[in-house]
């Protein structure tokens, strides 16, 4: 994938906790992977926006069984390909 600089500013408080955990030559690698993280939550809020829209609100005890599914995931079972 292509690589773009660009400017930012960004609290110093962030910049230094992030530096002090990937070092300095690390930290645009750290930003983008945020960045990423970040577009994709708003992916998502966008799709459940859409989808209550369209469907009306989801259940609640519908919510709360797919936020145990997401705390929970080593009760998931994994079957290996042979």
């Amino acid at each position: 994938m292509a690589t773009e600089k660009v400017s930012l500013s960004l609290d110093e408080e962030l910049v230094a906790e992030a530096r002090e955990i990937v070092g300095a030559r690390g930290l645009s690698g750290y930003v983008n992977l945020a960045l990423s993280h970040q577009l994709q939550h708003d992916r998502l809020s966008g799709l459940l926006a859409e989808f209550v829209q369209e469907h009306g609100p989801i259940d609640p005890q519908m919510m709360e069984e797919v936020r145990q599914e997401w705390l929970e995931p080593e009760k998931k079972t994994t079957r290996r390909i042979a």
